[in-house]
């Protein structure tokens, strides 16, 4: 008999504990269904903060094209430059440029095209002496295109003083300011020079390949032969 009753004490002891980790389970899963409203209130603000802090620009080009000029080309582009420099503008900058200067870092890739433009040569520069050489005068090469690869060019660092928002002019004159840079560096390694050796050897391989035995390219300073009449049989 008692043992009995201490089995039947121990099943109620097993049951009670059943009871209380099914309830504490109970409690567990309410408290994460009560909270999970919280949180995800919690996740949405916080996707509406970002959104208000970092907005996703929309672009709406005006569905009205103008077209000012079309003009004909006809340049022989023969060599580009890749060019990479770091511009630095800054205003407002000395005693107080903590509180109302402005600077930033402009990283600048930029793009620079040249070569010759064919549209601006004259019969006087072509001549063909009697045993059908070719004697060429180019025009001066120059620099088509000089630009920002916007996709890649970017302002790399920007402060502000305490009081002040910014110039808004600043990035602006900074990419003004790279393009000139990127110009003038093609220039002084020589893009032109190296545009007008590209034309002659493209130009040469042309007239060759129409039957013409050989050319000379004549510099400024050099006279052009002038073309030898032949009788009329």
């Amino acid at each position: 008999m008692g043992k009995n009753i201490l089995i039947f004490l121990l099943v109620l002891g097993l049951l009670a504990a059943a009871a209380v980790v099914a309830g504490s389970m109970l409690v567990v899963r309410t408290v994460q269904e009560s909270v999970r409203p919280v949180a995800d209130l919690s996740a949405g603000v916080s996707t509406q903060v970002a959104g208000i802090l970092h907005p996703t620009p929309t672009i709406l080009p005006d569905p009205v094209t103008i077209v000012r000029e079309v003009r004909a080309l006809a340049r022989l582009e023969t060599i580009q430059y890749t060019v990479e420099k770091v511009i630095t503008a800054e205003t407002g900058q000395g005693a107080l440029g903590f509180l109302f200067g402005d600077r930033l870092l402009f990283i600048a890739h930029g793009i620079v095209i040249a070569g010759v433009d064919l549209d601006r040569l004259t019969p006087d520069d072509i001549r063909i002496d009697a045993q059908g050489r070719a004697y060429l005068h180019l025009p001066e090469a120059e620099i088509f295109v000089a630009t920002l690869d916007n996709e890649q060019s970017y302002v790399y660092d920007r402060d502000t003083g305490l009081l002040t928002r910014g110039d808004i002019t600043l990035e602006a004159a900074a990419r003004k300011a790279a393009e000139d840079e990127i110009r003038r560096a093609a220039l002084e390694d020589g893009i032109l020079e190296q545009a007008r050796q590209n034309a002659e050897s493209t130009l040469y391989r042309m007239l060759r390949a129409l039957g013409i035995p050989d050319i000379v390219f004549v510099t400024d300073g050099q006279t052009v032969p002038v073309p030898v009449a032949t009788a009329t049989p």
